[in-house]
């Protein structure tokens, strides 16, 4: 008898940010930029970012990219369901800009997800002089 996967439940998360989708968008898409607040180093190698943690990392391709506005990333861990995802909205009557998170966790990790976002968000606001 087959075990019944258990599937990683998406996560969506906005933050209010202070800064122009411009500024915002190069800490959330170049290697420098996510380097400054997402991971301890990120390499761009071979069409590959590899992400470094704590002397751990994973690798990731960038599947989705509209400038100023959206960057999606696949992770190369075997889930073809994941993704992380950073969308940079902005209110046209005020303008004030968002960022919507997009991630995976399995629901025994979502708590935890979502507080790790919140400390990762601060790290980008401090990055960011916001």
């Amino acid at each position: 008898m087959k075990k019944k996967e258990i599937l990683k439940q998406k996560i969506t998360m906005e933050f209010s940010m202070r800064s122009s989708p411009k500024t915002l968008f190069s800490y959330l898409s170049s290697p420098n930029g996510l380097a400054d607040w997402f991971a301890d180093d990120v390499i761009f190698k071979d069409g590959y970012y590899l992400f470094v943690w704590d002397n751990e990392s994973m690798r990731a391709k960038m599947v989705a990219n509209r400038e100023n506005k959206l960057v999606r990333f696949k992770w190369d861990d075997g889930d073809p369901n994941s993704f992380l995802e950073f969308e940079i909205v902005q209110d046209e009557l005020t303008g004030d800009v968002a960022l919507c998170v997009i991630d995976f966790a399995y629901e025994s990790e979502i708590a935890d997800k979502k507080m790790i976002w919140g400390n990762q968000i601060q790290d980008l606001t401090h990055a960011l002089g916001a």
